[in-house]
């Protein structure tokens, strides 16, 4: 006896994750950007407390935003593949980036906030929705064989 094998079907929903690698583009970038102000500029990045920013001073936390934006760029061009250890590890860079915004806050909090929204944005979309990328077949359905 033979197994019919049907291929997973392909919803809307995926559009979420396709959502998720662009924002972590986007978001890449944008931290990027905070980094190199940070750097090149660590005495005029905006402070709301003057001093250092819990472990590092202004441009420390530059290098580090620098970094995170590289990796959450690449991460999302990995998302792109639909490969599982991608999707962990947008789910695992995503925090990262919102525990990062979370210690920026003394230093720009309207942005913190909303880089944290977005962050649990992309969490949201690879976790509920980054099941329907995975390539392969499902067990075929019983009514239909």
């Amino acid at each position: 006896m033979s197994t019919v094998h049907h291929p997973v079907a392909s919803t809307g929903w995926t559009g979420w994750i396709t959502f998720a690698g662009v924002i972590l583009i986007i978001n890449g970038v944008f931290s990027g950007l905070q980094g190199l102000v940070a750097l090149t500029g660590p005495e005029t990045y905006y402070l709301a407390t003057p001093g250092t920013l819990f472990i590092f001073d202004a441009k420390g936390w530059g290098w580090w935003n620098v970094a995170l934006g590289v990796l959450l760029i690449l991460t999302a061009v990995a998302l792109f593949s639909g490969a599982t250890w991608a999707r962990v590890v947008a789910v695992v860079v995503a925090g990262v980036s919102a525990v990062v915004q979370l210690m920026l806050i003394p230093a720009q909090p309207w942005w913190s906030v909303i880089v944290i929204a977005i962050d649990v944005l992309i969490i949201y979309a690879v976790i509920a929705h980054g099941s329907e990328l995975r390539t392969g077949e499902t067990r075929p359905n019983v009514d239909s064989v």
